[in-house]
Formats: C-alpha cells, structure tokens, sequence
C-alpha cells in the first residue's frame, strides 16, 4: 500500500467516528473520536469512552502505520444498524472487537445463533428456547440458507441439500469446549433429519401414511437417550456433559430416504468410572439403575440408594436440577427396546453394571501387602454376578505375577497398586460394555444391504479445546484431536477463498494462514510425543518420569522451541504451543492411562466367566481390537496390546480421511459464561473461544484478501450516488459493469483495493468503510442541497404571500369604505318607506281589532240560544226512549212464558214416543239379519261412490292430457307461425332490394303467397283448437262440479254412519269383524313364502288422522269414512279382544285387497234391503282369486319388514294398476342394471349445476341425485327389497367417495361440496322416514296390544339396518368433507405467502428487495408474486358461493370458512415470523391493506369468527408500524399487540428491517424486550401450530336433519338412465309425501 492509500485510511477516523479500545474486563470498549490530527509524519487520535467518558490517545507515525500494514490502528466500530446482522461477514469493518460485539448484542436479544460464513456461532443460552419445535422444522424444510435466520436447522437443511444435488456426502463438525451445547446441538440435527418433511428431492422420499417417524428413524432418535445414558455425565461446566466424542453417520439411499446409521465413538473418558472431581457425577447410567430398578431386580443386585456406593458418592449429594433419575431410566429402557435390545438382554446390561458398582465398594486393607477379607459382601455380590470365581478374583487382586525366560513369580502388591487393579478391572469391563453396546447399535441401525446406501450425512460431536489447571492425558488427546480438525478447517476456508478467486477470475496471491502441521508432527510423527509415550510404555521400566526425559531430550532443538517448552519451574512437565492456546500438561499418570492395561490373569479370569453376556461382551471387544501378528515371544511382549493413545491415533486419522472425502458444514458452540447462568455474557470467555474453534482466524484470513465481496447490482444499487446523475439515468438504460467500474474509478484512487471478477466485486479491508463515508458525504451534499432550494422556495413563497396579501388588503380596505357610503343612502331611504309603512299598518290594525270584536259577540249569543235548544231536544227523546224499552220489556216476558210452557209440552210428548220408537229400533239392530243387510247396503254404496269417483278421477287426467297435448301442439303451431313471419319480413327486404333478378322476384312471390296461405290454414287451426281447448275446460268444470257433489254425498253418508249407531251395536260389530279378520288374514297369507314365526296377523301401522285423509284422492276399495271407523275400532280393539274366539268362520268380511290393511264397514241409517248374502261371497271369492292369479315370485304380501313399513303406502298402492306394479318389481330385480345406472350415469357422468348467485339453481336441480336415491330407497323398502337397497346404498357410498378423491386441487371444490350437500340430503331423507316408520310402528302396537311384543324383534332388525346406513353416510360425510378441505388447504396454501405477504396491491407504500433506484435501472429484475390477493379472495367467493347455492347449512359454511381463514392466519404470521427481510414498516402497511380486504369480506359475509383468525397477522403488522425508539413505546407494543406472545414480539424486533430513511433500533431497546422473555412459560410460542393440510383429526360438525320433500326429477341429459326414469313415473306421487 502506498502512503496515499494510508492517508485515505486514516481520512475514516474524522471526528465522531466510533472505534473500538481494548479493556481487561470487556476485552474491547467503544470510544467516539474526539479529535484527529495528522501531521507530516505524526498521527494523533483522541478518543472518548462511550460508557465512561474516559480519554484514550493514539500515537503513531506514518511510518509505523506503513511498517504495520495498518493494523495497529483502532478497529472501527460498525454502523448501529448492521451490529445486528446475522452474518458477520455482512459487517463493514470485520475486526475482533466487532465480531464480539455482534456476538453480543445478538445474545443479550435472545437471539443465539450467528452466521461467520461458512461457520454458524452457536452461544449456549443456559435456558429453555422455543426454537427447536416441530413448526420451526417445517420453516427450515426447503429452505436455503440467508432466507431465514441462521439456525442449526438452516445448516442441517444446507447439508441434505447438498447431498441431493451433488450427490455426494456431508460431515456436520459440531464442536465447542464443554458446555457449549454440542450434544444438544447434535441431537437436534438428527431429529431434524429425521422429522422434517422433503421439500428438494420432488417428493422422492417416502413417509408413513399417517406422517409419522419411520422405524429407522426412532431408532436413530433413539440412540441419544442411550448414549448420554452411558456416556454423558454432571461437570462443573455442564449437567449432561459428552464423555467421549462420537461421529454419527444417517445413511440415505439413492431416493433420500434413512435407511440407516452407523455411530463412531472415539476416547471415552474411563477415568471417570473409578474417580470424579468435586461436585461432579459418574456417568448417568449408574444413577438412573440405583433410581429407577424394580424392587425385585434391586434386591437380586443388592442394589441400594447411590450414596452407598463408592464410585458415586466421592463428592455427596450429588443431583441435577429439574431432571428425575428414575423417569429417565425409564426413557433409557424405552430407548433400548427401540433399537431392537430385549428387556432380558438390558438386564443383563444393568446387572453387569451392579456389579461394577460392587467392585468398588471391595475394601483394600493392610499396610504393606494389600489384603481383601474372604467375606467381603461387595467382593462376594460382584464376583456372583459377573460370574467368577470369587477367590481366585480376591487373590490377583493383592497379587502380581511376573514371568520370566524360567518361571513365573508371584509377589505382593501395595494396598495403592491393589486399588489400582480393581479399578483397571472396572474400567475394562465398562469401557468394553460400552464399545459393546456401540456395535450393537451400529448393526441394528446399519442397513442391511450396503448397496443401498446412497449417500451419507455425518454429525461430528467431539469435544472442544480443553485448558484446565491441571491438564492430563486426556486433554492432551481432546486437544490433538482439535489440531487436526483445526487443520483440516483452516484447509477448507482457505480453500474456499482460492476456489472463488479462481471462479472469479481476479489476480491473487497466496494468503499466509497459521498452519499448525508443525505442532501435529510435534504429537504424531515418527518420534513424536506419542511414538515415545508407546516406547516408554512397552518397556518394563517405563515410568512417567522416562517418558518426560525423553521429551526433554528429543524436543530441545530450535525447529521446536516454537511449539514445545519446558516448564521453568517444573520437571514432570511439559508445555505445547496449540493454535488456541499454550497448554501446560502434567506427566504423571500418563503411562497407566496410556497403557490402560489389565493383568492377563484377570483377563483369564474374566473369559472363563460363566456369565454368558459378559463372555459375548469380551469376545466382541477382543474381535473389534485384534493383536498384532508376531515374529518372536519378544516381538509378542512388545505388541502383545494396542495402547490407547496408538488406538486414538488411527481412529483420529480415519475420522480426518472420512471427513477429508466428504463436504463439510461447520458449527462452534460458544459457553457465555462459566456459572451456567442464563443470558449472562462474559467478553473475555467468548472472546478466547472465538479464537480457540478458528471464527477470528477465518476472518483474519478474508481479511487477507478481499474480505468484502458485492455483486454488480448490489455494489450499484448501494453507491449509485457517488457519480452524477448522467452515468444512472434509467432513460438511458446503462449496463451494470460499466456504471460499476465508473463507480470505482470516481471512489478509489488506488486500483490496488479492489479487483473486479465475473460476477462480484472485491475490496480489501477497510474499503468499504471508505466508500461508506464517500456515500455519507455524498447524501449530506444533496441533504444540503436540498435545504437550500427548500429554504430558498419557502422564502420565496413568503414574499408572494406577504405581496398578495398587501394588494388583497387595499382592496378589502376600499370596497368597505364605499359599502359604507352605499349603507348610509340605503338607510335614509329605507327610512321613508318605514314611516310610510307603519301608519299604514297603525290604521289597519285598528279597524281589524274592531271588526274581530263585533264577530265574537256574534258568536257568543248564537252559541248561547243553539245549547239551550240542544238540551231540551236530549230531554225529549229519553222520556222516549225509557217508554219503548219499558214496552218491550212486557211485551217479551209474556211471550217467553208462553214458549217456555209450549216447549215444555211439545219435549214430554217427543220424549215419550221417542223411547217407545228406540225400543223397537234395539230389538231390531240386535237381529243378525238386519245387521248384515246394512253392513252389505252400505258397502256396496261407498263402493259405488268410490268407483264413480274413480271413473271421473280417469275421464279427468285424460282430459287434462289432452289439454297439454293441444296446448304443446298450438305453441308448436305459434312457433312455426312466428317463423313463417320472421321468414316473410326477411323475403321481404330482400325484395326490395335492386339487384335481384326478375326471375327470382317472382319466384319469391310465389313462395311468399304459400307461406301466407299456411299462416292463414295455420291461424284457422289454431282458432279450432283453441275452441276445443274451451270445451274440454267446460267439461272438466263440470266434472269438478260433479266430483264435488260426490264429495258432499259422502260427507253426508259419513255423517249418518256416526250417527246411525248406538254403543251396544258398535261392540257388536267390533267383535265380529275381529273375526272376519282373523279368517280373511288366514286365507290370504296361507299360500304366501318368506313367512316367519314374527308374522302379524292384524292390521297393519294405521294412517295418520282422517282428517288429513279426507283431502286426498279416495280409494276404490276404502273410502274416508272407513278410515274414520277403522280408527274408532283400533282405539277400543283391546277391550273386545276376547269376543273375538265366540264368532263362527262364516260370518262375513268386508273386500280387502292384499298388502293393504284391512277397514269394517259399519251400517247406516234408512239403508236399502237390496243387498243379499250372496253378493257379499261373491265379492270374497272374487278378491281371493284375483289373489292367486297376480301371484309373483315376490309377493307383495307384508313380511318380517313390509309388515312395519307397508302402512305408509296402503292408500297409494292401490292407485296402480297390476301391469305398473309387476314393472317396479322387474326394475328392482334388476339390482346389477339399477346400480350401473346410479353409479355410471347419476355419479360418475354427473354434471354438476354451477353455482351462480344471478341465476341460482333451483333445489330439484341440486338434489335430484340424493331424490333419486331416495325414491329408489324407499321403493325397495315398502316392496320388502331390504337387503338389495342396503347393498346398493353401500355401493353408492363407495362410488361417491372414489368421485369426490379423484379430484384434485381447486377441481375439487365444486364435486366435494355439491355432494357433501347431497349426501346429507339423502342422509335426512334416511332419518325422517325411519321416525315416521317408528311413530306408525308405536301407534300400531298401542292398538295391537299383544302383537306388538312379536313386531318388536323385526323393528330392531330394520333399526338396526337404519342405524348402519345413518352412520355410514355420517362417516362418507366427514369424509368428503375432509377430502374436501384437504384439496381446498393445498389450493389456498400455495396462494397465501404469495398474495398476503408478498403481495403489494396499495399504492404508495411498494417496496422491493433492493433499491428502487437499481430496479428503474434494470427493470424486470424480480417477477412480482405468483398470486395476488383477488386470487384468494375469488377462491374465498368461488368456495362460499358453491355452498350457498348447493344447499349448504350456515353451520357447515362457517366451519369452511373459518378453517381457511385459520390457515391464512397461521401460515402468513409464521411466515412474516422467520422472515428477516419483511419485517419493516412499508411490508407491515402492504400486509394490513392485504388483511383488510379479507376482514371486509368476512363482514360482508357475516363471518366474525373468521376474523378472529387473523389478530395475530394483524396485531404483528401494527407493531411493526409502531413506533420504537423509547422504553415506553415498547410498552406500549405490549399493550396494544396483546395477543402476541414475548417470543414473537421478540422476534419481530430483532428481525425488523431498518430502512436508511429511519433511526435504527438501539441495543438497549432490543435488550428490553428481550428480558421481557421469561424462560419455562408454556405459554410463551415462538410459532402457531401450523394447519396440516391432510390432517383429518379436526371433527366435521354434522348439521341437523333437513326436512326433505324428494321430488321425481331426473334432466333431460339423464336420456340413458332408463330405468330410474321409468321408476320414478311409477311410483305415485303420494309415496314421496311421507317425509314432508
């Protein structure tokens, strides 16, 4: 750089820029600049503290600054407004104190994760967020990374994205000192592959039906229980401490489904089995078994509470807070049977455990030699359940065995070494228990065909860089392993960097980074530490103290002295240089820990167990871990074991070449603070993790070399300023590169600051502040530019006013003064026509005061002498009146004696021949042959009346045909009439056209002289008609008049039959037509098949009241006054039951046709003796063979179900003639037809009416398909086809729901509502015919009596029947209306982020993605949204008018509607919830206006539930409208946005887009809202439950019955359908009219 481009630099630090100062307590302080001076070579900077006003100075020189490259300048702090960005390599000046600060204030705002490029910054929060659940998966599903706000979720999707289109496998490095999060961190990454849905794959993926985990999927959710059970303990750093690292590989195959996962565990701390520093745990395992055991398993274990154990009561009491041992043992075992482990194979597991926990408890005495008591409980509980020999494991564990070329020798150990080999026993056993358990869950999880894995996605869980006070064996490995992935990450950044420069095409050189390959050679290589700790291990003698004199020997040369040091005041020591951090290691120790060995005699002792499960346990390790091959016995003392820190190492470089092949996505997880205390943020801390996990050296190598990147439009859009108006005129259409580089070329000086490749631009660090502060300048200028022709034009504006106002004021001033003179004549005239005017008015109003005088004395004495005549006139006529009614009163007294006296007479005399006449009439009613004769008179004279009724009943329909015909036939003739004329006019004014040829003239006339003699032939046959039209109209009067005669005849008739008869004569008659019907009903269902014993031999359900009767057609053979006397009869039946045995069989029955009920016909008074016995037998034997010869296959005699239903049609069968009838039954026998018909033509080639609120279909038009149905239905029921219409019912239920799911999307509204309408019309017709059937069915038995009892069993099987049908169509309903609401979700969830939040239909208030400037250079940049809000509002209407016009119930529309208004609610808030670029508050305006026309619509429809469903969008859109820059108005956010939970609101803010217009946002503000956050609210959401769209769980609310009237219409286009149209003219119109 030159001294220009310095001096450029140093132009940024101007007074009142902000920079950064570093501070032992906050690691980096804010100061503003307070003065700059530069002089030839000085540099002075003088800055104040933001937070404590104190004064800080920086000295330097120019020459300095030259030498340093810049870098000791104060690090700039950013603008206020990106401090919040969630990327930092966003930030204009990326420095450490910046990085820290972002850091920071995005924590202190709840808001924890933060992008560094490829890396995301996890800081663990210490508290329950609601970040993780389901919803919040379904956000990230499908989405890129930067759409949303940075999440592990973001990087997990970024992974399977990858993994999808490039085919190629992923490692996910999770990683963090501990407590940072890592383990829940990884957790989460797995749950997230395994439940969110697949939005990049097209579907490929398959799910459960019922959107469930697969079962690989709970089996790979399930291994995070197990393995925290067993591997995770309680630290001072964090209560669920990772133990171990671990690399879990989900395995996808070639269509991203989870076929399987393969777990990769690496140093699992064994130490902590035997040993845990104070206030820590073992591992959880052991707390949960002594928590969570049975009583019965306790006790064989001898298991007590964990306090009596001593590997887990070296620190006392120690719990977790909030978690439960004892349930989460239970999570464990559920965990474990997930995988495929069975309940006997996990106890085995718990019993091996105990007896770990019992080789602790063995006691060690004695002083010099180790010595163990025989009866020790522990040694004797630990060796019966490990299944040894107890004395054999009490002897080699005070003894040793040494062998030599010659013999073997057996000494004493140490009571210290004898601990040491119980707890070396232990350990081996767990350590080999867990390796166990780790490959049994790799082969349960591990697809069983490895061709089928595809691809792979790894979750990296391994510990971060570790520096303890005291540092041993196992933080050497923890941070060896972190120089390789530290390596391996600074490779990768690095390699980005070079593979974007060289995509770009820019010139670059090589950018230094600090590569630690000499402090891993340092620990790995040939001589490194490691091949001299295995040196010192293998040889007998090797001791701590060896192995670090080697160190001290080997490593004391200078091409080390960089990376290992020598502790000055320690010689059992050693220091390593990491990248992170110098770390002191203490050697002691490291050889046992390192060789981690086990006597051979205890491993002798351990394989001849007799516990089979610890057998399989040693069998497995000792396969997983094979020996060496040997060449001689030294050789095989040498090799005889892998130590662990060789075993760490291979396993370290498979994970570095597993990772090296794959693509890798980084996460740092961050402790804030040491105290685990929530939301508390420690600079300090932070600040040396940050540069531990590599963040600050990825940004020190960007800002190597070109750290800030901006696309051609990005670059453009922001400093399209900095040129004149010329080079950005959009008239002129400029390209891009060019008004770029012009750009650059007016802005930067020095080329060197910047390169320019294909597609972005690239600046060095510092730049970009630069150009900043030109774009500042810039604005001020123009702000300042502004001011001065505003002010200029104010003023300018003033004076004209002023000006204006003068001139107006002269003329105001003028017109006054002349007004006031004009006034001044106007008043002396004035005052002369006053004067005038009032004598006039003085003398006039004396004469009228006189004149109203005289006029009312007038008055007063004509009123006076008129009531004085009045009152005698009124004395007159009442000596009048009283003399008349004085008169009338006499005169009437007399006559009333008299009458009374005459009446008196006339009543005795009556009375007396009365009775004698009585008499006789008794004794001859009770005569049989009397009785008869007017039973048989009577008959036979309802029979006449009825068939003469009948006869003109006939002539009339005929005449009513032919009057239809004739008037058809004159509309036809009409017709033809106005086409003849429409014809001649047309001839006509082609005749009169010029151009026609004579020959075609006359022509013309002749056919125009034919038409005119049709039309007249025409006319006169219309005239004939029409007057035959008149006669058959007088005719069918005459009939009226003549049916209407009748009618009253048989009033008459029924008049004198109620009076003919006495009591005794109506119990005669009852007892003997009981038995008439007992023999009739013997004769008639004798020969008849399908008989049961439940057969009624009674009448059947008697009709509703005679009264109603009366108004409908008669029968022929019951006439209404039968029905009136039937009704009398059933009411008493049950008193005269027992005359019915005294008849003979010979007494007479009256004519009853079959399937009818049986009516008596009672006498009459003064009837004829014209009727004979003879008659009467030859009308029964005539019924009885018109019986038997229309006999059928299927009689239309009543059976177990026509004997309940039958009654209904008793009258209206009859109307029928025997051909009619025998064409139903065909029909109906025709099940296959009749279904094909229903099925084919009336719903799968049905055209639904379309609804129209201008031209509504009619309802016959809508619900012709249920009528048809129904008739149908109903037809088979009365003619006893049960079980035929049950199986077409089902078979019509099937059709229609297959029709209603074969279509799809928006197809489906119209079909799903139309025959949701419908099947709940058929469903109404069901229930209603069903409770007339079951009034007539109880009425029937109150009149029955005993017969009831048998009729019961038939009524519950038809019930029975009924209740099927109802239900089934109930469940077709919910259904159709879930398939329905299903297609109608997908419909309108497409549209909804599209027209509600992303649509911009309220001018004014547009606003883009980027400047509105760029996009009047480039127009078209972005299409505009794929739909619009009168999308939504048009399918709204299109749904809501289908439903009106189909008949729909209000209830069923409200509960529609109100679920899509849900869905648009929910989906348009959750939506506006992630986003960070639509929260601002030109986007909130868009989205009210867009949510205003929806609530007007509601109102317009009455719908204020649906209303509701949009508070949470609109409440979110008023606080992004709010003002927010003080304490009090976020309380006032509070109060007015209610319904928002602190979470949302919080999120809102923290995502709110600033625009350069508006003051950004301050950390305090943000911060106060944040507290408002309270940690374990349930209450407290960050997301709606989102509306699933084939969720089916939400119930269908079934709308009452209707009340139907089915009508016999079919549509013309119905032509094939003949059947059902031939069925429907059958049945008579009366049979419909039962469920009116």
């Amino acid at each position: 750089m030159t001294v220009e481009s310095y001096l450029q630099a140093l132009e940024v630090y101007s007074k009142g820029t902000k920079a950064w100062f570093t501070d032992a307590k906050e690691a980096w302080i804010s100061t503003t600049c307070v003065s700059s001076l530069i002089t030839s070579d000085n540099v002075r900077l003088v800055f104040e503290a933001d937070s404590n006003h104190k004064e800080c100075v920086y000295e330097t020189t120019l020459t300095q600054i030259e030498k340093t490259n810049g870098q000791d300048l104060p690090p700039l702090r950013n603008p206020l407004k990106l401090e919040n960005t969630d990327d930092l390599t966003n930030l204009s000046y990326l420095n450490e104190p910046s990085v820290l600060n972002t850091i920071r204030t995005r924590y202190l705002q709840h808001l924890i994760y933060t992008y560094s490029g490829i890396v995301l910054i996890a800081v663990n929060p210490f508290d329950r967020v609601s970040l993780y659940d389901s919803d919040v998966v379904q956000q990230y599903s499908g989405r890129r990374r930067g759409e949303l706000d940075p999440h592990l979720f973001a990087i997990a999707e970024d992974a399977y994205r990858c993994m999808v289109h490039e085919k190629s496998n992923q490692t996910i490095v999770v990683s963090g000192e501990s407590g940072a999060g890592k383990t829940v961190s990884a957790k989460y990454i797995m749950r997230y592959f395994a439940t969110a849905d697949d939005q990049v794959s097209n579907g490929m993926r398959i799910k459960k039906s019922d959107g469930g985990l697969t079962e690989v999927e709970e089996q790979i959710l399930a291994t995070n229980p197990i393995m925290e059970a067993f591997g995770n303990a309680k630290t001072t750093r964090n209560d669920n401490s990772s133990r171990f690292g671990k690399y879990i590989e989900i395995q996808f195959d070639k269509h991203t489904n989870i076929v399987g996962a393969k777990i990769r565990t690496y140093l699992l701390e064994r130490s902590r089995l035997i040993y845990q520093p104070e206030t820590e745990r073992n591992y959880h395992i052991f707390y949960q078994l002594c928590a969570g055991a049975p009583l019965s398993e306790k006790k064989e274990f001898e298991l007590t509470d964990y306090t009596s154990f001593n590997y887990l009561n070296q620190n006392g009491p120690t719990s977790i807070p909030n978690v439960d041992d004892a349930t989460e043992f239970g999570h464990t075992q559920r965990a474990l049977s997930t995988v495929g482990l069975s309940v006997q194979l996990q106890w085995c597991i718990f019993r091996l455990l105990a007896a770990l926990l019992h080789i602790g408890n063995v006691q060690i005495t004695g002083r010099a030699d180790a010595m163990v008591s025989e009866s020790d409980e522990s040694l004797l509980t630990a060796t019966r359940l490990l299944g040894i020999n107890a004395t054999e494991f009490r002897k080699w564990i005070v003894r040793k065995q040494i062998t030599t070329r010659s013999e073997k020798i057996i000494t004493n150990l140490s009571p210290v070494q004898a601990q040491v080999v119980k707890d070396s026993v232990a350990k081996y056993i767990y350590a080999n228990l867990f390796e166990w358990l780790v490959g049994v869950i790799n082969e349960r999880l591990s697809s069983s065909d490895e061709t089928n894995v595809a691809t792979f996605i790894g979750v990296l869980d391994i510990y971060g860089f570790e520096h303890f006070k005291k540092n041993s064996f196992e933080q050497f490995c923890i941070n060896y392993a972190n120089e390789k992935l530290q390596q391996q990450f600074n490779q990768h950044v690095f390699k980005l960097e070079q593979e974007e420069y060289v995509r770009e095409q820019i010139n670059w050189t090589f950018i230094e980074f600090s590569d630690n390959q000499k402090c891993i050679e340092l620990i790995e290589g040939r001589m490194g530490i490691l091949s001299l700790l295995d040196e010192e291990s293998r040889m007998p003698s090797g001791s701590d103290e060896g192995f670090i004199q080697k160190l001290y020997t080997n490593f004391d040369k200078p091409e080390f002295k960089s990376h290992f040091k020598k502790p000055r005041f320690s010689n059992k020591a050693f220091t390593i240089s990491h990248y992170a951090h110098q770390v002191e290691y203490e050697s002691e120790n490291f050889m046992d820990k390192n060789k981690d060995t086990v006597p051979d005699e205890h491993l002798a002792l351990l394989r001849s167990t007799d516990f089979d499960f610890l057998k399989q346990v040693l069998d497995k390790a000792a396969a997983a871990n094979p020996s060496p091959p040997v060449e001689s016995k030294r050789m095989s003392m040498m090799y005889r074991k892998p130590t662990l820190g060789s075993i760490f190492k291979l396993s370290l470089i498979n994970l570095m070449d597993t990772i090296g092949g794959t693509n890798v996505h980084y996460i740092r997880c961050i402790k804030p603070n040491e105290a685990k205390v929530a939301w508390e943020f420690e600079p300090n801390m932070v600040l040396s993790q940050l540069r531990a996990c590599g963040v600050l050296e990825t940004i020190r190598i960007s800002c190597e070399g070109y750290p800030t990147r901006w696309t051609f439009e990005e670059f453009v859009d922001r400093y399209y300023a900095l040129v004149s108006f010329s080079h950005w005129d959009p008239r002129q259409k400029p390209d891009v590169h060019q008004l770029a580089s012009t750009i650059l070329d007016e802005a930067i000086a020095d080329p060197t600051m910047y390169q320019v490749g294909k597609t972005k631009i690239f600046f060095r660090a510092g730049q970009l502040a630069y150009l900043e502060k030109r774009r500042a300048d810039r604005f001020n200028q123009c702000a300042t530019l502004l001011q001065k022709h505003m002010r200029r034009y104010i003023c300018r504006t003033r004076y004209l006013r002023i000006q204006s106002l003068t001139v107006g004021l002269q003329t105001v001033i003028r017109h006054k003064m002349a007004k006031k003179k004009m006034d001044a004549l106007r008043r002396y005239r004035a005052s002369l026509v006053i004067q005038t005017n009032w004598r006039r008015f003085i003398a006039r109003k004396q004469y009228l005061a006189k004149q109203r005088f005289i006029l009312s004395l007038q008055t007063a004495i004509r009123s006076r002498l008129g009531a004085q005549k009045l009152v005698t006139c009124r004395q007159h006529y009442a000596a009048t009146q009283i003399q008349r009614m004085i008169r009338g009163w006499f005169a009437r007294k007399h006559y009333k004696t008299q009458l009374q006296l005459v009446l008196l007479l006339q009543s005795c005399v009556r009375r007396r021949i009365a009775q004698k006449h009585f008499i006789a009439l008794r004794s001859e009613a009770r005569s049989a042959s009397h009785l008869k004769e007017v039973s048989y008179a009577l008959e036979m004279k309802v029979v006449e009346l009825t068939q003469t009724l009948t006869t003109v009943r006939d002539e009339k329909k005929a005449m009513t045909d032919r009057t239809i015909q004739l008037e058809t036939q004159i509309k036809t003739w009409m017709d033809k009439y106005e086409k003849m004329e429409r014809k001649a006019k047309g001839l006509e004014d082609k005749l009169k056209e010029p151009t026609v040829p004579m020959e075609k003239w006359q022509a013309l006339e002749v056919e125009r002289d034919h038409w005119i003699n049709e039309c007249k032939q025409s006319s006169e046959q219309i005239k004939v008609k029409t007057r035959q039209t008149e006669e058959l109209t007088t005719k069918l009067d005459q009939q009226a008049q003549e049916t209407t005669k009748l009618r009253k005849n048989l009033d008459e008739a029924n008049d004198k039959i109620k009076t003919m008869v006495d009591a005794d004569t109506v119990t005669d008659l009852k007892s003997q037509i009981t038995a008439l019907k007992a023999q009739l009903s013997q004769a008639l269902h004798a020969p008849r098949r399908q008989t049961s014993s439940t057969n009624i031999h009674g009448s059947s359900l008697a009709p509703n009241g005679g009264s109603n009767h009366m108004t409908r057609s008669v029968s022929p053979i019951m006439s209404p006054s039968t029905s009136i006397i039937k009704q009398q009869q059933q009411q008493e039946l049950s008193t005269d039951s027992s005359i019915n045995d005294t008849q003979t069989p010979d007494s007479p029955t009256p004519t009853i046709l079959p399937g009818t009920s049986r009516k008596t016909v009672g006498g009459r008074r003064n009837s004829s003796a014209g009727v004979c016995e003879t008659q009467t037998k030859s009308s029964l034997d005539h019924i009885r063979q018109t019986e038997i010869s229309n006999k059928n296959p299927r009689p239309m005699s009543v059976d177990q179900y026509s004997k309940i239903l039958g009654s209904k049609t008793i009258r209206k069968v009859t109307d029928l003639d025997e051909a009619s009838i025998q064409e139903i039954h065909t029909i109906l026998r025709d099940e296959d037809g009749l279904q094909q018909e229903l099925v084919d033509g009336l719903i799968k080639g049905l055209r639904i009416p379309l609804p129209s609120l201008q031209n509504p279909p009619s309802a016959k038009e809508v619900f012709f398909p249920a009528h048809t149905i129904g008739i149908c239905v109903m037809e088979m029921w009365r003619l006893n086809y049960v079980q035929e219409s049950e199986r077409m019912l089902f078979t019509i239920m099937d059709s229609i729901q297959k029709q209603c799911l074969s279509y799809t999307v928006e197809d489906a509204i119209l079909p799903s509502i139309y025959w949701l309408s419908n099947v709940h019309e058929l469903l109404s017709i069901i229930c209603v015919a069903e409770q007339e059937k079951e009034q007539q069915m109880i009425s029937s038995q109150h009149s029955t009596n005993g017969i009831g009892l048998r009729r019961s069993a038939a009524w519950n099987d038809f019930e029975k029947l009924t209740e099927t049908i109802k239900f089934e169509l109930q469940c077709l309903e919910d259904n159709i209306f879930h398939a329905g609401m299903k297609e109608l979700k997908k419909c309108l969830s497409k549209m909804v982020i599209s027209a509600v939040v992303e649509g911009q239909s309220l001018p004014g208030f547009t606003t883009t993605d980027s400047n509105r400037f760029y996009k009047r250079i480039i127009p078209g940049g972005s299409a505009g949204p794929t739909y619009t809000m009168d999308n939504v509002l048009n399918l709204l209407n299109k749904v809501w008018r289908a439903m009106k016009c189909y008949g729909l119930e209000a209830s069923v529309v409200t509960q529609v509607l109100t679920e899509l208004l849900k869905l648009i609610g929910v989906t348009a808030f959750n939506d506006l919830l992630m986003r960070k670029n639509f929260s601002s508050w030109k986007r909130a305006m868009q989205i009210q206006y867009n949510i205003t026309r929806i609530e007007e619509w509601c109102k317009s429809h009455d719908l204020n539930e649906g209303i509701l469903q949009l508070e949470h969008l609109m409440q979110s859109t008023k606080l992004l409208q709010m003002k927010k820059a003080t304490l009090e108005d976020i309380e006032n956010i509070y109060e007015a946005c209610w319904i928002l939970s602190p979470t949302q609101v919080q999120k809102l803010m923290s995502n709110y887009y600033v625009a350069d217009y508006e003051n950004p946002i301050t950390s305090d503000i943000l911060q106060a809202v944040a507290e408002h956050v309270i940690s374990g609210n349930k209450s407290d959401i960050l997301l709606l439950d989102s509306v699933a769209l084939d969720d089916t769980s939400s119930p269908f609310e079934i709308p009452v019955v209707r009340n139907p009237i089915p009508q016999p219409y079919l549509p013309a286009w119905l032509s094939k359908l003949e059947r059902l149209r031939r069925l429907i003219h059958l049945v008579p119109l009366e049979n419909l009219t039962g469920v009116q």
